[in-house]
């Protein structure tokens, strides 16, 4: 039984456009003129199958179900309609005796549910209210995914301005260490061969991105405690008597020191610290043993060393990386961490001497990729 009471003037435009679904033809015509007289564009259909056959190939903004149909009822439709139209509205119709499946249904997604006989000013009022809050259910979620893309791009702004940063840090760390090579003419270009062998050991051990870019600065700035040190004990020709060695030992502390106190190159300190110290225990300044060592310390010694035998020095001339190869296997477990030498042997000796023609170039951007090292310092252009 329906019933309706009132008058309303039809507005001029539909507002909305509704899908009534009921097996009894009588009641299906029903609805859909109330509710065309309430100004809605409405369609009607005889079961679940082709409400889903039309909300499939046409736009609706409501479904006002029966509960109790032949096939497929309201509450399966509910459930098929929620699957893939979260924000379309969806009343369900039930007689008194069926209360219990219209607070299922609620439970289920279906926005109101009517009961039978029904009153079509109920229907309205109750439609309403359910595409208005369809309708702010959308635009919270489109705020929510314009949000999501203001942050998004935000957040890569913010990445584009750290990594600007971090290159600008990088590129002054380079000049810095290209300074203190030039302070010490025994070692030029030091700090910027032993910093790509670094990087060929590192990322050949698997050292991630993080160890690697810590590993680079701490190569590039091993020295940086030498400013600390008198002219007259670092250029001196001759040989240091053992009150100047003390004193040439403390650029490690030193060194510590200035990079310690900047936050980003805290953990690059570190290695700065330990990088003459010696896997047996017997160097400075701490007399660390084995793993209490950094292990980029421990990479740089490797490194360090390769470096110091095929350079030419004051008091010898280079050697062949043949040379450097059997020493760096003499004093594994000594001087140097065995498991470190492994991997520096595996390398093919060829690498070493590609690297060292590369390191003419600049270093920057070598932490975003650490891998074939000299192939990224071929690459790069002078900047010295």
């Amino acid at each position: 039984m329906v019933s309706y009471n009132g008058e309303r003037h039809r507005p001029e435009e539909p507002r909305s456009r509704i899908l009534v679904v009921d097996d009894e033809a009588g009641v299906e015509k029903v609805l859909c003129g109330a509710l065309r007289f309430e100004g809605h564009d409405c369609r009607g259909c005889n079961s679940g199958h082709k409400a889903l056959e039309l909300i499939s190939s046409e736009n609706f903004d409501a479904v006002v179900s029966d509960l109790r149909m032949p096939g497929m009822d309201g509450l399966e439709l509910l459930r098929s309609v929620r699957k893939g139209h979260p924000h379309l509205a969806f009343l369900l119709v039930t007689a008194v005796d069926d209360v219990r499946l219209g607070v299922q249904a609620m439970k289920e997604g279906a926005d109101d549910y009517l009961l039978k006989p029904l009153n079509l000013e109920v229907m309205a009022v109750a439609l309403n209210h359910a595409l208005e809050r369809k309708r702010l259910e959308v635009q919270i979620e489109n705020y929510r995914l314009d949000l999501e893309k203001l942050v998004d791009d935000r957040t890569q702004q913010l990445r584009t301005a750290i990594r600007r940063i971090e290159l600008t840090y990088d590129e002054t760390l380079e000049a810095l260490a290209v300074a203190l090579d030039l302070r010490d003419n025994e070692t030029a270009g030091h700090s910027r061969r032993v910093t790509a062998y670094c990087l060929e050991i590192a990322s050949a051990m698997g050292c991630d991105q993080e160890q690697i870019e810590i590993i680079t600065r701490g190569a590039l700035l091993h020295d940086i405690g030498k400013i600390g040190i008198p002219d007259a004990i670092m250029l001196k020709p001759g040989p240091l008597t053992a009150t100047e060695r003390s004193l040439m030992e403390t650029h490690v502390r030193i060194g510590y020191e200035i990079l310690n106190r900047v936050s980003f190159l805290a953990e690059a300190a570190e290695i700065v610290l330990a990088h003459h110290e010696r896997f047996d225990g017997g160097g400075y300044p701490q007399g660390l043993k084995g793993d209490e060592i950094p292990l980029g310390a421990r990479i740089f010694a490797v490194a360090d060393t390769l470096d110091a035998i095929t350079s030419d020095r004051p008091y010898r001339r280079e050697q062949s990386y043949g040379a450097a190869r059997a020493e760096i296997s003499r004093v594994s477990g000594s001087q140097l961490d065995p498991a470190v030498v492994s991997v520096f042997l595996s390398i093919d000796e060829g690498a070493w001497e590609s690297i060292r023609q590369g390191t003419g170039a600049c270093l920057s951007g070598l932490v975003t990729k650490p891998t074939a090292a000299y192939a990224v310092l071929a690459d790069n252009g002078l900047r010295s």
